[in-house]
C-alpha cells in the first residue's frame, strides 16, 4: 500500500473535491481519455494519484477534481476523477513547467527559466499579447521566435476548437486531428456543414455528425444531410463486399435512414452526380446502378489492366512445350497429373490465367516447378501473396523470395499508396501471386497497374473459400467471365488422401458430411467433439490448450495452436476468446496496457488490423509483444521481420490473436486448429466459412459443436451476392474506360 497522505491518517476523511496544480503525466492515453497524472494539492499537504478522463493535460496547469478515494491493490491509494475543470496556471513554478511541456516547441526547460525569471507571472499575457518580447529573452531570435509562435497559436486554436466540439458533445481526442484537417478555419467550416466529419474525420461517422448537425440547427430535409446520408450508405456497402448499389435498393435504404422523401433524395444524387462524387451507371439488364466514383473508376481499371496485359506480348522465347513433360519430371523427381501439366503448360503460352483447386491437389508443386522453369530460360520471376504468413509459405515452398503485395509495391507512408505503379512498373517477366481469393478489388487494381505490358500473371487461388473482405469478389468474378484460362485441380493426390483434413475439406466442399469417426487409440489429424452450449464448448477449448493437444501432440499452446471462429461477439466469439486464453496463458505478471477491449501484456499474441504503410505493416500481421515501456507510454511488437514500437495512439491498430475470425486466418496456415460451431453464430454456420477455417490447419483440426450445427455449415451454400459489374465488364457486356483515369488515394 502507498505511504499515507500527510494530513489525513484516515483515509474516509479524504476530501472528494480538490485543487491542485499538475505536477507530471505519469500516463496518458489520449484515444480513450484516460491519465494518470501527478498533483501537488495543498489539501491533502503533497501529492496525490489522480486518474480518470483526462484531456491532454499539461505539467503546471490548475485543476479542480472531483472524485472518489480507491485503494488500487499494487498502486495503492489513487483519487479516481470523475470531472474536473482546468486554468491556466497561475504559480511560476507551473508557468515554467508548462513551457517546458511537449506542445510548446521551441522553448524547452532552460529557455522556459529564462522566460519565466525575466517575465515571472506575467510571461502567459506576454505570449498572448506582447510575444515579439520573446526577443528580450537571450537565444531567441527570429527563427526561434517564429517557431514559438506557430506552437502557441496551434496550441490556442486546438484549445479553442475543443472547446467549440464539447458545445456540441464532440470528444477532445478529434480537435487535433480536426485541426490537422481543416486549420484555423475548422470553426467555420463545421457551422457551414457538419456533416464533412463523417467524411474525413475516421471516427466520426454519419450518425455523430447528424447528431452534431441537429444540435447546430440543421433541420432532416437539409441538402447536406441528405447528401452525406446517401455517401455514407455507398461507403457502408463496402464492408459486404459491395462495389454498387442498385438504385431502388439505394432509395429504399436512404429513406429509412434520413426519413425524408423520396423526391429530396433523388434530388440529392443528382447533384452528387453534378458534383462527380457518385457515378450513374446502367447494368446489363438496363437497371439503373449506383456507385461512388472512385469504386467505379476502380472497377473499369482492373478490367482495363488486366485486357492491357492479357494482349501484351511476352518478351522471351517459350521452350517446345512438348520437351517441358520430361524436362520438369525429371528435374523435379515427380509425377504430374493431366491437370498439373495443362496448368503448366497454359502458364507457359498464356500471359494471364488462374490455378485454382482446394487442398492437396497441387497448387503449391506447380509453383515451384513454374519458378524453376522460368527461371531456367532467364526470366525475372517475382511471387507474391496478400499476407505475410501466405507470403511466407510460399518461399518456404519454392526456396524462392516471396513478398506481401504491399511490400512488392512498396507502399510509402507520406504517399498513402504505392511507388509502384505504371510510371514505375515491377521489373518482373512472371509475377506468380497466391492466395487470389483474399485479394480485394482495390489492391488487385493496384498490383495490375504496377505490371508491364509485356509480363506474365499467373493467379493461384482456392475459388471455395471465403471472398475477400474488403469490396468485390475478385478471383470468383475471374473464373466466372471465362476471359482470363483457367485450370482447376481436382484430383487429391496420395500423400494427402492420408489426411483427414483433406478429404473432410473436399466433402464439405462438395456438401457432404465430414468423417467424424475416429479411434481414440489411433492419433488423427481431425476431430469433432460434441459439445451443446457455448459455455460447454469455451470450457473444452480452455482444456484442450492448456493440457490435451500439448500432452498428446507435443505441440506449444502459445505458439502452435490458433482457435478460429465465426463471430467476435458471444462466449466464443473472438473478443471473449482472445480475454479468457490470455488469462490462461499469460496472466498478469508484470505491466499491461489497456486499451479498449483488452489488456496488452508483454508476451501477448496480436495481429495488425489495419494497413500502416509508415510502419511497413499490414492488415493481417501477425506478431508478439516484448516490451511495454509506460515512461515512453509504447508497446514494441516483434514481427517476423523487425520490432515496431506503438504508441498508445496507435494501439486501436492491434488486437489479441489467441482467437481470429475465419475471415482473418485466409491466407495463413497452423500446425493445429480448433474451430467452435455454436449456435449463438447461427447466422454465420456456412459451408465456405466452415471450408475455410479447416483448411488453415497443416497437423490437427478440432471442430468443437453439435452435428446439427455442423449439418448447417455443410449445407448452407448460400453465399451472399456481391453488386459487383467485373465479370460484366470483362465478357464485354459492361463498357469500360479504356485508360487508367483513377487515383487510388481514397482509399
Amino acid at each position: 500500500m502507498a505511504e499515507k497522505l500527510p494530513l489525513f491518517s484516515d483515509p474516509n476523511k479524504l476530501p472528494t473535491l480538490i485543487k491542485g496544480e499538475i505536477e507530471s503525466i505519469i500516463y496518458i492515453d489520449p484515444e480513450e481519455e484516460y491519465g494518470v497524472v501527478s498533483v501537488r494539492s495543498d489539501q491533502v499537504g503533497g501529492n496525490l494519484i489522480a486518474v480518470g478522463s483526462f484531456i491532454n493535460p499539461i505539467p503546471g496547469e490548475i485543476v479542480e477534481m472531483e472524485g472518489v478515494w480507491m485503494e488500487h491493490p499494487k498502486y495503492g491509494l489513487r483519487f479516481e476523477v470523475s470531472s474536473y475543470k482546468v486554468d491556466m496556471p497561475v504559480s511560476k513554478q507551473g508557468i515554467e513547467r508548462y513551457f517546458s511541456s511537449s506542445f510548446m516547441r521551441g522553448i524547452g526547460p532552460v529557455m522556459a527559466k529564462r522566460i519565466v525569471d525575466r517575465f515571472g507571472k506575467d510571461s502567459l499575457r506576454i505570449l498572448d499579447c506582447e510575444i515579439e518580447r520573446l526577443k528580450e529573452i537571450e537565444g531567441i531570435g527570429n527563427k526561434r521566435l517564429e517557431m514559438i509562435k506557430r506552437a502557441w497559436n496551434e496550441h490556442k486554436d486546438i484549445k479553442d476548437i475543443a472547446i467549440f466540439l464539447q458545445s456540441y458533445g464532440i470528444s477532445n481526442t478529434y480537435a487535433q486531428k480536426i485541426y490537422n484537417r481543416y486549420g484555423r478555419e475548422a470553426k467555420e467550416i463545421l457551422k457551414k456543414n457538419p456533416y464533412v466529419l463523417s467524411l474525413d474525420i475516421r471516427g466520426i461517422g454519419f450518425y455523430k455528425a447528424d447528431e452534431i448537425a441537429k444540435k447546430m440547427g440543421f433541420d432532416d430535409t437539409h441538402p447536406k444531410r441528405i447528401e452525406a446520408g446517401i455517401v455514407h450508405i455507398l461507403r457502408s456497402i463496402t464492408d459486404e463486399g459491395h462495389l454498387y448499389l442498385p438504385l431502388d435498393i439505394l432509395l429504399e435504404d436512404a429513406k429509412r435512414l434520413l426519413s425524408v422523401e423520396i423526391d429530396a433524395i433523388e434530388d440529392a444524387i443528382l447533384r452528387l452526380k453534378e458534383a462527380e462524387e457518385i457515378v450513374l451507371d446502367q447494368g446489363v439488364e438496363g437497371e439503373r446502378i449506383i456507385y461512388l466514383r472512385y469504386l467505379y473508376l476502380i472497377e473499369n481499371g482492373l478490367a482495363y489492366h488486366l485486357k492491357r496485359i492479357k494482349e501484351g506480348s511476352f518478351r522471351l522465347p517459350i521452350p517446345d512445350l512438348e520437351k517441358i513433360e520430361g524436362f520438369i519430371e525429371s528435374e523435379m523427381d515427380l509425377t504430374f497429373s493431366s491437370r498439373q501439366l495443362d496448368a503448366i503448360r497454359m502458364a507457359l503460352k498464356e500471359k494471364v490465367m488462374i490455378i485454382t483447386g482446394g487442398p492437396g491437389t497441387g497448387k503449391t508443386t506447380i509453383i515451384r516447378t513454374l519458378v524453376k522453369l522460368f527461371l531456367a530460360i532467364r526470366a525475372k520471376v517475382s511471387l507474391a501473396a496478400p499476407t505475410g504468413r501466405a507470403a511466407k509459405r510460399m518461399e518456404e515452398a519454392t526456396s524462392y523470395e516471396a513478398k506481401t503485395i504491399h511490400r512488392l509495391l512498396e507502399f510509402h507512408p507520406q504517399r498513402g499508396g504505392p511507388m509502384r505503379d505504371h510510371k514505375r512498373p515491377l521489373d518482373s517477366d512472371v509475377l506468380i501471386l497466391d492466395e487470389v481469393s483474399m485479394i480485394d478489388t482495390l489492391l488487385m487494381v493496384q498490383l495490375l497497374r504496377a505490371i508491364k505490358d509485356s509480363s506474365k500473371l499467373i493467379m493461384v487461388g482456392d475459388s471455395n473459400q471465403l471472398p475477400s473482405v474488403g469490396p468485390g469478389n475478385v478471383l470468383k468474378d475471374l473464373i466466372e467471365s471465362k476471359i482470363i484460362p483457367t485450370v482447376e485441380l481436382n484430383e487429391i493426390f496420395r500423400q494427402a488422401r492420408e489426411s483427414r483434413i483433406v478429404i473432410n475439406a473436399h466433402r464439405i466442399n462438395q456438401g457432404l458430411m465430414p468423417y467424424l469417426r475416429s479411434s481414440r487409440k489411433d492419433i488423427s489429424d481431425f476431430y469433432f467433439i460434441e459439445k451443446e452450449s457455448p459455455e460447454e464448448i469455451l470450457s473444452l477449448i480452455l482444456r484442450l490448450i492448456k493440457d490435451r493437444i500439448p500432452r498428446r501432440f507435443h505441440l506449444d499452446p502459445m505458439e502452435e495452436i490458433q482457435v478460429i471462429t465465426p463471430m467476435h461477439k458471444g462466449v466464443v466469439g473472438t473478443e471473449n476468446l482472445n480475454r479468457v486464453i490470455q488469462e490462461l496463458l499469460n496472466p498478469q505478471k508484470g505491466e499491461e496496457i489497456r486499451r479498449g477491449k483488452y489488456c496488452f501484456r508483454v508476451g501477448d499474441r496480436v495481429m495488425q488490423i489495419r494497413n500502416n504503410y509508415e510502419k511497413g505493416v499490414f492488415n493481417g500481421d501477425m506478431g508478439r509483444i516484448v516490451a511495454i515501456d509506460r515512461e515512453l507510454q509504447l508497446v514494441v511488437v516483434k514481427f517476423d521481420f523487425q520490432e515496431i514500437p506503438y504508441p498508445l495512439s496507435e494501439l486501436d491498430e492491434l488486437t489479441l490473436s489467441y482467437a481470429i475470425s475465419v475471415h482473418k486466418s485466409q491466407g495463413s496456415e497452423y500446425r493445429s486448429v480448433i474451430v467452435p460451431l455454436s449456435s449463438e453464430h447461427y447466422i454465420m454456420l456456412q459451408r465456405n466459412l466452415l471450408y475455410t477455417a479447416l483448411t488453415r490447419a497443416k497437423e490437427l483440426a478440432i471442430i468443437i459443436g453439435t452435428k446439427r450445427n455442423l449439418a448447417i455449415c455443410v449445407k448452407n451454400n448460400r453465399v451472399q451476392k456481391r453488386f459487383t459489374m467485373l465479370k460484366e465488364r470483362l465478357k464485354g457486356s459492361m463498357p469500360f474506360q479504356e485508360a487508367p483515369l483513377f487515383d487510388p488515394s481514397p482509399l
